[in-house]
């Protein structure tokens, strides 16, 4: 990491930029028109009655949505951190998508500098879009840093609950003010067995609707159902990691969300909260992997990931053998 580098101002110029674009979130809550928008999600712009949110979606996927309240708090937190930090790289989730269609490529490391040291901020303006047009309260924006592809300051920021997330490397990690963790033994916080049929575990359905790759999450689903006390969608990656680094969830795991911005910041979220984040298959974490599996100790973590690794993967699915 670059001794010039101040995460202490980089951390506070993410939660202004956070709170900004919370504010654009609020303000547009409940406009977006629920399961009646985009006459059934063909893609193309559409509003609803009123025209107060503009909704399509991505490669007329109506699973996968984009609003222009994403593209405006991008715009928004962008300018906030190219004012405050110039020299630094940028990998917003609507840029690289916007670039995808256009067929540039898109994806993770097409927006990545060519310099691997050089500090890039990785961006989902608005998680859990889905979400944000039926107006269920998990919505947020991630906002991370990274040097050689490391998290150093995450900020995820849910405008609706207004709780604020928030980490540095090496100085621990805060909600609304308040230091995270240990996380103990969680499991209901008065149990203390790590026994996972105790235990409370989040997952994602993801936005693919191929038949093979829906077989393989619910073959997931199904084992880590089956072991578990329950499962819990709730719609947000971001979300889903804070849920570990609060103890709300014991882990949470997700193969083939978008992109880094999806877990940048939540990760280290969890791992300053004194928790563990690896790959699903029990292997290293990589931010571009676009796998992630956070635990609220090494012990719960091994163990949900070797139900991963028995249920498997889609051949068409990150990380597959």
């Amino acid at each position: 990491m670059s001794s010039s580098l101040d995460l202490d101002h980089a951390l506070q110029v993410a939660e202004e930029a956070a709170r900004a674009a919370g504010a654009l979130i609020k303000a547009s809550w409940g406009k977006a028109g629920g399961s009646g928008v985009g006459g059934g999600g063909e893609g193309g712009a559409n509003a609803n009655a009123n025209g107060a949110v503009s909704v399509s979606a991505k490669g007329g996927n109506a699973a996968d949505l984009v609003t222009d309240v994403d593209e405006a708090c991008e715009a928004l937190i962008r300018e906030k951190l190219r004012s405050a930090f110039p020299d630094h790289g940028f990998i917003g989730e609507e840029e690289s998508a916007a670039k995808k269609e256009a067929g540039g490529g898109g994806g993770d490391a097409s927006a990545a500098p060519s310099a691997p040291s050089t500090p890039v901020w990785m961006v989902d303006p608005l998680d859990g879009t889905a979400n944000f047009v039926h107006a269920f309260p998990f919505s947020c924006t991630s906002i991370a840093l990274c040097v050689n592809n490391e998290p150093v300051v995450g900020v995820v920021f849910n405008p609706v609950l207004d709780e604020m997330f928030c980490a540095k490397k090496g100085g621990g990690a805060f909600l609304n003010g308040r230091r995270l963790g240990p996380l103990g033994n969680g499991n209901g916080g008065n149990e203390t067995t790590t026994d996972l049929s105790r235990a409370l575990i989040g997952t994602e359905i993801g936005t693919s609707r191929d038949p093979r790759v829906m077989d393989a999450v619910f073959a997931r689903a199904k084992a880590v159902t089956a072991a578990s006390r329950s499962l819990r969608c709730a719609g947000s990656c971001a979300l889903g990691l804070c849920g570990v680094a609060a103890g709300r969830l014991d882990a949470f795991y997700e193969i083939g969300f978008g992109g880094c911005w999806d877990v940048a910041a939540g990760a280290l979220v969890v791992t300053e909260a004194g928790g563990c984040v690896l790959d699903p298959a029990g292997g290293t974490f990589g931010v571009m992997a676009r796998r992630v599996l956070a635990a609220r100790d090494a012990r719960t973590g091994a163990a949900v990931a070797g139900l991963l690794r028995e249920a498997g993967t889609a051949a068409s699915e990150p990380g597959a053998p």
